[in-house]
């Protein structure tokens, strides 16, 4: 693995060290002494005539007040997706101005962290599937059942979306709250690759489903930035697309008819109890599992409309009918930590290295100090040097 010292020229390195020490007034022999070598080595040193090694730097940089970061950092990351959604806002749309420029700056922290750390994210992304003419929902399904044979899932459903992207396809997604008439936004460049970001005030199953309709996107027409908004009409081909194949991804129609058949089987009418436990195995809201056999022609038009005017399906139904498997939503209260697991560790990395001080990372991540402290308290903080403790190999 490489580290920011071999992106960066000894000369540059030695020049920054000189311009720190002089700045805090710390004289060459108090800095030699320091980091335990001779006045002559650290004279090397900053005219580039021999590399600093990490644990010196790490030093140097508690000695002279300054941080790793501050000595090594690159060129801010200067890409800012906001302007590219900005056609898609009205007059008024500050809500929606505020939520792409969240996204812009997480997917640039998220970078300039990588650099920092010296690696690099795979993308694993689908190949582009541009709209043709035709049933865009019949290329949905077919778009949907290829991605899902490309990531091994078959036809089971899929537990945790986010991850999956993240993990799997290495999307950059946050969860975040922001204002709760925005669903969520997907954008995507070349230097940041694809970006997405869900919102946290929305329900598990409805972040799932607003992931999977950006992932259509992403699919379909990913260099174009998209805000889907609460209940938004399907207004294009590419919305309707986007729909479709969400469905298609979370609640594939072979699955759904398999499951379907074996749970209704004796009976004549959908009652409440199936729904909530062919929502609770799909891992989607009720609506949409109900909307989705309508699509496929399991049940009559109107079902979810009929239920609706007959009391609906509650949530206490639910946790009458699971049980036990009706567990809380533990994603919605770590939302307001704009980090996925990726980023966690990045974030803990980086202050585990002295890279980044707890100010520094709670600026670059927009966290207030405490937020960021629970973040790392949540990471395991093991010294690289204690005994026993496992290292990564090159």
């Amino acid at each position: 693995m490489t580290t920011p010292l071999d992106d960066i020229s000894p000369t540059e390195v030695g020049e920054r060290l000189r311009l720190a020490r002089e700045g805090a007034g710390i004289k060459q022999s108090d800095a030699a002494a320091a980091i335990s070598v001779a006045r002559t080595t650290l004279v090397a040193i900053e005219q580039g005539q021999r590399r600093v090694r990490m644990n010196e730097l790490q030093q140097l940089a508690r000695l002279y007040n300054t941080s790793i970061n501050a000595l090594l950092r690159r060129e801010a990351v200067h890409v800012d997706l906001t302007p590219r959604f900005r056609k898609l806002f009205t007059s008024t749309a500050r809500a929606e101005e505020e939520a792409a420029q969240l996204l812009s700056d997480l997917a640039k922290a998220e970078v300039e962290l990588e650099n920092l750390l010296g690696v690099k994210r795979p993308r694993n992304y689908p190949p582009e599937r541009p709209l043709l003419p035709g049933d865009v929902r019949a290329k949905a399904e077919q778009d949907a059942a290829e991605l899902r044979q490309r990531l091994g899932l078959g036809i089971r459903p899929v537990e945790d979306m986010v991850k999956l992207l993240e993990l799997e396809l290495g999307v950059r997604v946050y969860v975040r709250r922001f204002d709760g008439r925005i669903s969520g936004l997907f954008g995507y460049d070349e230097a940041l690759g694809a970006c997405m970001l869900l919102n946290a005030n929305h329900p598990r199953d409805r972040r799932a489903q607003t992931a999977a309709h950006e992932t259509g996107h992403m699919v379909a027409d990913r260099r174009k930035p998209e805000i889907l908004h609460v209940d938004a009409p399907e207004t294009s081909r590419e919305e309707r697309y986007a729909n479709a194949f969400g469905r298609a991804f979370l609640t594939p129609a072979r699955a759904v008819m398999q499951k379907f058949q074996d749970m209704t089987a004796g009976s004549d009418v959908l009652n409440r109890r199936h729904v909530i436990v062919l929502a609770h195995f799909f891992c989607v809201s009720r609506e949409a599992l109900v909307r989705r056999l309508e699509e496929l022609q399991l049940v009559k038009t109107g079902t979810w409309d009929w239920f609706q005017d007959n009391g609906g399906i509650t949530d206490e139904q639910e946790r009458q009918v699971l049980g036990d498997l009706s567990t809380p939503d533990a994603g919605k209260a770590d939302a307001d930590r704009p980090t996925t697991l990726r980023l966690n560790m990045l974030a803990g990395e980086a202050y585990r290295q002295n890279l980044l001080s707890e100010g520094q990372l709670a600026r670059l991540l927009h966290l207030d100090r405490v937020e960021l402290r629970e973040i790392l308290d949540g990471l395991e903080m093991e010294g690289g040097g204690a005994a026993g403790v496992p290292h990564v190999l090159d």
